[in-house]
């Protein structure tokens, strides 16, 4: 007789994705202050230490980012007599354009609920701390000035954010262009 056994990633995956469905859903009703790590394990049938085992904090949950990693690496690819905003920007265009299409519902629900609730507000800000860091350092090993680096990396971010905003409140239709509009206001798309 021959069985089938679920693998354990597969296992992990699906309790992850249950712990992201309940917590967005539990968040969006009762508010993220009010929602807690026992009340999201329990609404996706798993223990709190589960919880934790996926997420080191609730704020994790929604403010996780699996794109920094490839940011500075499409900064890299530009060419380095662009000005340091000017390369950042198109950098991470690049990226963006090269990445498979996230699953926008999802991360609309994350960045929706970040741009309303104060506390995630300064939290995604601080998130962007590592990544800033990541693109100053390319800019500089490249050869930028370290001060127009932290500017450049700075202001990419906060378009970055804002065009998040935007998007996850309806102001603009899709998320791509929502990106891709906050970049080229920092020059992403200039000639």
């Amino acid at each position: 007789m021959t069985t089938t056994s679920t693998a354990p990633t597969d296992r992990r995956a699906r309790t992850r994705r249950r712990l992201i469905d309940h917590g967005l859903d539990l968040i969006e009703r009762q508010g993220y202050e009010q929602t807690t790590a026992a009340q999201i394990a329990a609404a996706a049938g798993v223990t709190e230490m589960t919880f934790f085992r996926h997420f080191a904090t609730k704020e994790q949950l929604v403010l996780e980012d699996p794109y920094d990693p490839f940011l500075a690496s499409g900064i890299g690819e530009q060419p380095r007599e662009l000005p340091p905003l000017r390369r950042a920007a198109a950098g991470i265009l690049a990226v963006w354009r090269s990445l498979p299409e996230p699953e926008q519902p999802e991360i609309r629900r994350r960045v929706r609920i970040a741009a309303r609730t104060p506390a995630l507000r300064g939290a995604m800000w601080r998130s962007t701390g590592n990544t800033e860091a990541a693109i100053v350092a390319q800019l500089v090993d490249d050869g930028a000035d370290p001060l127009d680096a932290r500017v450049a990396a700075s202001a990419v971010l906060a378009a970055l954010v804002t065009g998040l905003y935007a998007w996850a409140e309806g102001e603009v239709e899709a998320l791509g262009a929502a990106i891709e509009r906050a970049l080229a206001v920092v020059g992403a798309d200039r000639d």
